[in-house]
């Protein structure tokens, strides 16, 4: 007898929350999972794991972070979970396969992605980049590696072509953000959990 789960009917919403660092992904992420009860997959859950082995951007973190990501995606579809909020900030190493691969496994899951583009000024980005909170995720901290990285390139990476909503976190809070969010859903509070 298999031990497999049987496979969901539930069509499960990616809630791909996308911008540069420092946009305040992690941080409206968490305010839309407290509001609803949804899982949170935060991008450096995986970076945290890969960095113990790798370096970023090795080939083999490269290849297990984007086999990580859509593996979790497949499987939460899979196991009925109704929405899953993931974090996701473009940079070079992430592969251009992997947009396109993130929209085939939820749809042979029978999943839908929702892409939620959050971004702000170049000016709230520097403001914001050296907040002692981001140092407790190994986050880029420190204003002139980032405006290094920056002018390098090395933080333009893939980006949907469409999102469903832009968000400019500079001119609104985490909490009216994620309310804008749950808005374009169509969620409401009588649903948590849903």
């Amino acid at each position: 007898m298999s031990t497999e789960p049987e496979p969901t009917t539930r069509k499960m919403k990616l809630i791909f929350l996308y911008g540069p660092a420092a946009c305040g992904k992690l941080t409206v992420a968490r305010e839309l999972a407290a509001r609803t009860g949804w899982k949170l997959f935060h991008n450096h859950l995986t970076i945290d794991l890969l960095t113990s082995v790798f370096e970023f951007g090795h080939p083999g973190f490269v290849r297990l972070r984007e086999t990580i990501w859509l593996g979790m995606f497949e499987e939460a579809a899979r196991a009925g979970v109704s929405h899953l909020i993931f974090t996701y900030a473009p940079e070079r190493t992430v592969t251009e396969a992997f947009l396109p691969a993130v929209e085939r496994v939820m749809a042979e899951a029978g999943g839908e992605v929702v892409y939620i583009h959050l971004d702000c000024p170049r000016e709230t980005v520097e403001a914001r980049i050296t907040d002692p909170s981001r140092r407790a995720f190994g986050k880029i901290a420190d204003l002139n590696l980032y405006r290094s990285l920056k002018a390098s390139g090395a933080l333009d990476g893939p980006t949907p072509s469409s999102p469903a909503l832009t968000i400019d976190t500079a001119a609104s809070s985490p909490a009216q953000s994620a309310e804008t969010i749950l808005r374009a859903l169509g969620w409401s509070e009588d649903r948590k959990g849903a």
